[in-house]
């Protein structure tokens, strides 16, 4: 009895320390989500995963797509050949014909399933880039990821092209709030440049990751637990990060951004000249990436004879050089972030003179190398071009960054919206040889348009609207991190004698005049 007592109090005491443990860990991650930087890590986390995910449910359809519809195609035409072979039937001519109009019908029908989602991510990004700027960047990342996991449940369950392609559409939809808020949040989140730039990069890591990935994913799930898997585990991983996302930022409580500013129109960015010169640059690096994934492997199967698994394969190793390129970028982004121009001018070089060796190769193990430089290349111009977007906005107009990264989103998804549509016309037309070399050209010759960021990209980001209401005491959690950050900024900006250094932390010259250290400090006296 004493003995069963014993165990008992021993056991009650490990069950107070257990809930203990675990109630010091609440703690601890409640003081996380309060602390401004490390919520700002949290968040960090939050985006990336969301950006996995979207580019994860783009490209792990590829494997598992056309061999469904083919299936669902063979389903219809054994049960018209049931029908036209009934006794009173009378239309059994011409058998050869149908089978070849069947598959050309299957190839126009996946090249629209897979272009259907850049479409709509087209069409709706001009709205969603202002929504963001009106509403701030939680809401829209919810949205987002809400209309992200009702399509990855959909493609689960669709039992017809009908169904997978409104499933389609609408990850489409989530994409373009999705995208661009959460790429806006990590630029608002990080506003210096070299923290701005490796967040960036980070991102960039995992969307690379995502699509990379995604095929054999969904390829070894399909295979081997069949068609609902591979979205059912998406579709967790996505309900995971809405539930992350409603506990760290509370979208619908959180309304720190009353007092900010309404961000620059869509259409005057449109019309700035460097702006636009990033936008091109953007579209016509991801042009071989988007123009490459719908047609290598036929032309791999018919060239090289390869085998399932390795056009499956196929590019999964330019993860590494991608992941390389982004981490050289931050890296010499770091030390000389007045060259971002030329880091991308380098890298649409690297990718046109890729895009023109594809065609050469003979075997597997030769492809990945010109695949490998492509992806590096692509690195490049995206680490380098993404934060100057943010940058030209802090330089020429307010820093609010929905509007811009929706800009970001067009020329992505115009890349991706022509690729599966026009990439096989150009194919049957004129050759895959011809198709890498006009690629591999139009990148070379658009890399000297990057020298008219030369100047630019010396700038320094003078006090905006958004800075002037900061004046004033602070009304939330965001205005007090973004005072706290420019009183630290000053503290290092300013000789003992009070005058502005010559030079700022990055090695960057000034873009507005000198002001005395005694005038700034009594903005917030």
């Amino acid at each position: 009895m004493a003995h069963g007592m014993a165990s008992s109090d021993a056991g009650s005491s490990g069950l107070a320390t257990r809930l203990s443990e675990m109630g010091e860990r609440t703690r601890q991650f409640g003081g996380a989500i309060t602390d401004p930087r490390q919520q700002r890590r949290i968040i960090l986390v939050i985006v990336c995963v969301a950006l996995l995910l979207d580019n994860m449910l783009y490209m792990v359809i590829v494997p598992i797509i056309p061999d469904y519809l083919a299936d669902l195609e063979s389903e219809q035409s054994a049960h018209v050949h049931l029908v036209h072979s009934h006794p009173n039937s009378t239309g059994n001519n011409g058998t050869a014909g149908p089978g070849k109009s069947n598959r050309d019908n299957l190839d126009v029908q996946i090249g629209v399933l897979f272009a259907s989602k850049a479409i709509l991510q087209l069409l709706v990004n001009p709205l969603s880039g202002t929504f963001i700027d009106r509403v701030g960047y939680d809401i829209p990342l919810l949205i987002g990821l809400t209309v992200m996991f009702l399509s990855t449940c959909i493609f689960a369950f669709a039992e017809n092209y009908a169904t997978l392609f409104a499933a389609r559409s609408l990850q489409g939809l989530g994409s373009a709030f999705a995208d661009t808020s959460g790429i806006a949040m990590i630029a608002d989140k990080y506003t210096e440049e070299g923290e701005r730039s490796k967040a960036l990069g980070i991102a960039l890591a995992f969307i690379s990751f995502g699509s990379l990935a995604a095929p054999p994913f969904g390829g070894i799930l399909y295979e081997f637990a069949g068609k609902r898997v591979p979205f059912i585990v998406l579709a967790v991983v996505c309900l995971a990060d809405g539930v992350l996302l409603l506990t760290v930022i509370k979208p619908f409580s959180n309304r720190t951004r009353e007092n900010m500013p309404v961000g620059t129109p869509i259409y005057k960015l449109m019309a700035d000249p460097y702006i636009a010169v990033v936008a091109g640059a953007l579209t016509v690096c991801n042009i071989p990436l988007a123009f490459l994934e719908p047609t290598i492997a036929n032309w791999m199967e018919s060239t090289m004879h390869s085998t399932k698994w390795e056009m499956g394969l196929t590019w999964l190793p330019a993860f590494f050089p991608h992941v390389l390129g982004v981490y050289l970028t931050v890296k010499l982004a770091a030390k000389h972030p007045h060259l971002q121009w030329f880091y991308g001018a380098v890298g649409m070089v690297i990718i046109g003179a890729s895009s023109c060796i594809v065609p050469a190769c003979k075997t597997f193990g030769q492809l990945i190398a010109p695949l490998c430089g492509i992806c590096f290349g692509i690195a490049l111009v995206d680490t380098a071009l993404l934060p100057t977007l943010a940058f030209l906005v802090d330089v020429r107009y307010v820093s609010v960054y929905g509007s811009i990264y929706a800009i970001a989103d067009i020329s992505y998804s115009v890349a991706y919206a022509m690729g599966p549509i026009v990439a096989g016309q150009i194919v049957h037309n004129l050759g895959f040889a011809q198709l890498n070399l006009c690629m591999g050209l139009v990148n070379v010759l658009y890399a000297p348009a990057l020298l008219l960021l030369c100047n630019v990209c010396q700038m320094k980001p003078s006090h905006s609207e958004r800075d002037n209401l900061l004046e004033e005491a602070p009304q939330g959690l965001y205005d007090t991190i973004k005072m706290e950050e420019r009183r630290s900024k000053k503290k290092g900006s300013y000789n003992s004698s009070g005058n502005r250094l010559a030079v700022d932390e990055n090695g960057v010259d000034p873009f507005k005049g000198q002001r005395s250290f005694s005038e700034e400090s009594s903005e917030y006296t």
